[in-house]
């Protein structure tokens, strides 16, 4: 799928919004930015279940098989690097921490932090825990697709999706009652990080997608209304935004989720539009920064400790200077991770591919002389 500028612009809205969040525990002097920042993380799922929906079910709206082995070299190689090359200078540099505690190493190399995590005591690279999502997703997401698809029918799909939407806010709700008196950390483990409670934003994504490839005219329809899409999905984020308010209540534990990734789905949809304004909007830097938000997730919350203990107490006081620190360290962090780690495997990757693809392509057949024809 070719790059739109409308989805860039979402993807740095996200990364931008997340790093702001993060920075609200170094006293950012930007609440509203900070506040609601965790709802970067669903623009992300969002994102990636519509991306990552369309690669897969494309091929199988068409009745072509799915190329299994290529879809995970993709994820592997747009994963692994970065992420091992982070767990590395964990590891080898403990400057690099931005908080002391952190869990084994074996459950980061096996995506299970989020399942596991003392996050009372182990705060360190405890952001990993929505690429622990993203990565559960990118490995069942596939056969369950694969599955409901070899006799697709609407009511399946719906059937899922209720069943997951519905599923996800009564467990929430159990949990969030047998949790009432343990606190924010007992919410953090029990209701933000676990992947079985964060499954809205990517299915969100994922209906999207299926739109797309099996329902086209509705999606060519969706597409004539980017506009009607943009103004829903603002109304969706603006009823998440006050349904959050106390962030770890039960209206915001239950409902926020669901509401909040519905209305970043639409607007992801208006953002993929090729011909719409919607999808075409640009602004200088939002390429690059969606390009290298991955490293600037992996690396922000790193490079925003180390300014803290080393400048923190002459930034106190100084909001714009203390931003302008803050926001340049983590762009340099992520950059150096991009320039150095991802992107040279991202293009290593795209060769490998292109290998296989030449080596599935026929070659031409010879040219029959005129005389023997």
């Amino acid at each position: 799928m070719s790059r739109l500028p409308g989805l860039d612009l979402l993807r740095a809205i996200a990364i931008v919004w997340v790093m702001f969040f993060h920075a609200a525990a170094l006293g950012s002097p930007y609440p509203p930015m900070s506040r609601f920042g965790w709802m970067g993380v669903d623009l992300f799922f969002a994102l990636s279940g519509y991306l990552i929906g369309w690669q897969v079910l494309k091929p199988l709206s068409r009745g072509e098989p799915l190329r299994w082995s290529d879809f995970y070299l993709r994820r592997a190689m747009r994963v692994l690097p970065a992420f091992w090359a982070v767990i590395a200078l964990y590891l080898l540099v403990p400057e690099f921490r931005e908080r002391p505690g952190m869990q084994p190493v074996w459950q980061f190399l096996t995506f299970s932090v989020n399942l596991l995590i003392d996050y009372q005591h182990n705060k360190a690279f405890s952001h990993a825990w929505s690429l622990c999502v993203e990565e559960h997703f990118y490995l069942l997401f596939p056969l369950m697709a694969w599955w409901l698809t070899r006799r697709p029918a609407l009511w399946k799909t719906v059937a899922v999706a209720v069943a997951l939407v519905a599923g996800g806010m009564v467990l929430r709700a159990w949990v969030w009652h047998s949790s009432l008196d343990d606190g924010s950390t007992a919410w953090v483990e029990r209701i933000y990080y676990p992947t079985w409670m964060r499954l809205d934003g990517l299915l969100a994504g994922v209906l999207l997608a299926a739109i797309r490839a099996y329902r086209p005219s509705w999606w060519a329809a969706m597409m004539r209304r980017c506009g009607v899409l943009l103004a829903l999905g603002l109304a969706g984020v603006a009823a998440a935004i006050w349904l959050s308010q106390d962030r770890l209540g039960f209206q915001a534990s239950v409902f926020g989720f669901p509401v909040v990734s519905f209305g970043l789905a639409l607007l992801v949809a208006a953002a993929a539009s090729e011909q719409r304004w919607t999808g075409r909007v640009r602004v200088p830097g939002a390429a690059w920064l969606a390009a290298a938000s991955f490293s600037l997730y992996l690396t922000h919350k790193q490079m925003f400790g180390l300014v803290s203990r080393h400048y923190g107490d002459r930034l106190d006081g100084h909001g714009l200077l203390a931003l302008v620190v803050y926001a340049a360290a983590a762009l340099l962090g992520g950059a150096l991770l991009y320039y150095a780690v991802e992107r040279p495997f991202l293009r290593l990757r795209d060769r490998i591919v292109q290998r296989r693809d030449d080596r599935r392509t026929p070659a031409p057949a010879a040219a029959v002389p005129a005389a023997q024809a």
